[in-house]
């Protein structure tokens, strides 16, 4: 019965995409449809955590042909736990572009190409942590990301076409770097099945295993936006829409470390690349972090945080140990739901001033407390301020690192303590100019925050209560409101996570178990 759930992620979203295409320009119903939807998502990806936790991975075979030659679909611990992460987020981001009406403007994105590219780029997704086999991972990330080619332009302004250039360029040499690897491998070992190519792949010489390695990783590399492969992020995500730009930074860079982790502990799980991969997790750390520090534009400087916070993830994942990756994956679903948060509250900033530019803002905490708050909050998980949960990931993350006694591993841990501290600079600088900072001293103040702050002002002296403009949506504030209350439940109910990713962990750890329940689910050896 269980197991009748596990291609369900993928096939809603697909059906609800088509019934959205066949109600143009009825955007209440085609809204009703995709939120629909996501919250059945959301259910079914519930019990479906709850039921691998207690009953262990379930298997399914797509199409009628018996594994290891038929598609596989397979829910363990790790990839439940991720569904159930990203339908909340895809779910809570679908409400704020539904309040900010980005449905019903026809400049920005219009209905009937919204809510089905939103729903496909959810069904690619679920079907990238569902996938065991490498061609149907492939099949996951082009379903989102020609979804998110889509939904990156949408509007068409030259901002965003210029962008999108860049990121559907980038992504196309990625897809065709995982294609090329995926036709070596099947090739060298006649298969792609992930559970068979744990033990075909270590029969192969080591020079071939190596090449086969390095081609996965660079294609996961630039998906995951690790440095030296990250340099198109900070261009690309700020000049979406505010809701698409949220999902995009805190998802679909998950969606790489989800393929690189599965690389590492399964695939090639004889294979060791852990050295290269703790050196490139140190440079992402730090060569993130300083981009942040230059910039004056809140969402590039927090797409470079995204950036070096994908380091503590690679970090984890280099290890090697069930401890490292307990943190990698705790980690992993930490960052996706405060990335959003904080992306979201960003928007509300933008919706409310205009622009999102540290030269431009000031004042915002005075004019609106709330919309303050909602960004203070996950601002200081970001940074690792305990008690939240970002600082439990990272201390987990050194903890585990100190246990190993490496020396290299002790320099990535200075690097992690360094970038938590940078991290913490940033953000205050955030907000200090653009919250905290005193209207007066801002640079190039927009006309709307002069005349507020100048009737604020006019009512304070003549001893009048002085009421805030009601500027932005009241839906788009209760969903970012809802997000950042998430955020908070991770922190809250940090117990409960981490044991779910603990024996995720230990799952990884045994690649034995992963493969006996997926190979002994069909005839196939």
């Amino acid at each position: 019965m269980l197991a009748a759930l596990v291609p369900l992620p993928v096939i809603l979203p697909l059906l609800g995409a088509g019934i959205a295409l066949m109600l143009p320009g009825r955007r209440r119903l085609q809204t009703a449809v995709t939120v629909i939807t996501l919250v059945v998502v959301l259910i079914i990806s519930l019990a479906l955590l709850f039921g691998v936790d207690a009953l262990g991975t379930q298997v399914v075979a797509v199409g009628g042909w018996d594994l290891p030659y038929g598609i596989a679909l397979v829910a363990d611990r790790l990839s439940a736990l991720m569904l159930v992460v990203s339908s909340i987020v895809t779910l809570l981001v679908l409400i704020n572009a539904v309040g900010q009406e980005m449905a019903d403007t026809a400049n920005e994105t219009p209905v009937s190409v919204f809510n089905p590219t939103y729903l496909i780029l959810c069904a690619g997704v679920a079907n990238a942590f569902l996938a065991g086999d490498l061609f149907n991972l492939y099949v996951g990330f082009e379903m989102l990301l020609g979804a998110s080619y889509v939904l990156l332009t949408l509007g068409s302004t030259a901002e965003r076409i210029r962008a999108g250039v860049t990121y559907v360029v980038i992504s196309l040499v990625s897809s065709l770097i995982f294609l090329m690897a995926i036709g070596f491998i099947l090739a060298a070992t006649g298969t792609v099945n992930i559970a068979q190519l744990s033990s075909r792949l270590a029969e192969l010489p080591p020079d071939i295993q190596l090449i086969l390695h390095v081609a996965l990783l660079i294609g996961f590399g630039i998906k995951a936006a690790v440095f030296p492969l990250s340099f198109w992020l900070p261009d690309s995500y700020p000049t979406a829409p505010a809701p698409v730009t949220a999902v995009f930074a805190g998802l679909l860079t998950k969606v790489g470390i989800y393929a690189i982790i599965r690389t590492e502990t399964v695939i090639f799980s004889e294979s060791d690349l852990r050295i290269p991969l703790l050196v490139v997790a140190g440079l992402t750390l730090l060569v993130g972090i300083l981009g942040a520090i230059a910039q004056t534009e809140i969402k590039r400087l927090l797409s470079f945080t995204l950036v070096s916070h994908i380091g503590y993830m690679l970090f984890g994942v280099a290890m090697g140990t069930v401890e490292g990756l307990t943190a990698a994956i705790f980690y992993t679903a930490h960052h996706i739901v405060v990335q959003t948060a904080l992306f979201l509250a960003i928007g509300l900033v933008e919706q409310r001033a205009g622009v999102t530019s540290m030269r431009r803002l000031g004042g915002i905490a005075v004019l609106a407390p709330g919309l303050s708050l909602l960004f203070f909050i996950p601002a200081l998980n970001l940074a690792g301020i305990p008690p939240f949960s970002g600082f439990i990931g990272k201390v987990a993350l050194f903890q585990s690192g100190f246990e190993t006694g490496d020396w290299l591993i002790y320099v990535l841990i200075g690097a992690g303590a360094l970038t938590s501290l940078l991290t913490l600079y940033v953000i205050g600088k955030a907000w200090n100019l653009a919250f905290w900072r005193d209207p007066d001293d801002v640079e190039e103040p927009t006309a709307e925050l002069v005349e507020e702050f100048e009737e604020r002002r006019e009512a304070l002296a003549a001893g009048k209560a002085w009421k805030a403009k009601p500027s932005v949506p009241r839906t788009m504030s209760l969903s970012a409101g809802a997000m950042v209350g998430v955020s908070v439940f991770v922190t809250v109910f940090a117990g409960p996570l981490w044991d779910v990713s603990s024996r995720a962990g230990e799952n990884l750890r045994s690649p034995q178990t992963y493969v006996n329940e997926v190979i002994g689910h069909g005839d196939g050896s």
